[in-house]
């Protein structure tokens, strides 16, 4: 009887592989006087889900839902305002990267901001001094903003300036 010599290959291949798996199963087996294994062991419950309170709390309390705390103070400026807005804007695209800015008129971006998105990610406080009695982000002379999209990632924000008109001399507007 003779053995072809990939049989010889495929033998000594096995016989190295029961080998190293004799090896590993007598290496992780604990000896007389060895300590315990060690195990990973559940020393406590899961723990339980939040409450839906303490999930606002904790959304209301994270950096983002911060960001826009300076926007329309006595002692800003418009100028100051939109860079808020834009890095507002910047946050948003930055937890959700593939959706870009969010879109809408000006009541459904707010709507969006205040949490009404996928995550519930709460990026303009409820109640802020900037949002009107209709739900829509005023400037600082209580004009609703323009928000009109240049591209999925850049948002041309306009505020009508102390005038109170759209499209007129004294707008400011910011396209970062």
């Amino acid at each position: 009887m003779s053995i072809r010599p990939r049989g010889l290959i495929l033998l000594v291949f096995g016989a190295i592989a029961v080998i190293l798996w004799w090896w590993q199963v007598d290496r992780a087996a604990p000896t007389v006087g060895d300590p315990a294994p060690h195990r990973a062991v559940r020393t406590s419950s899961p723990p339980a889900p939040l409450t839906r309170e303490a999930r606002q709390k904790l959304l209301r309390d994270a950096p983002e839902a911060h960001l826009a705390d300076d926007l329309n103070l006595p002692a800003g400026n418009i100028r100051a305002d939109l860079s808020i807005i834009a890095s507002v804007f910047a946050a948003y695209r930055s937890i959700y990267p593939g959706r870009g800015n969010p879109v809408g008129d000006n009541r459904e971006i707010t709507d969006t901001l205040l949490g009404r998105n996928p995550n519930g990610i709460i990026f303009l406080q409820p109640g802020h001094r900037a949002i009107n009695a209709k739900g829509e982000l005023c400037d600082r002379w209580g004009t609703p903003f323009s928000f009109h999209a240049k591209s999925g990632i850049r948002m041309e924000v306009r505020s009508a300036g102390p005038d109170k008109k759209m499209r007129t001399p004294d707008d400011v507007f910011l396209v970062p």
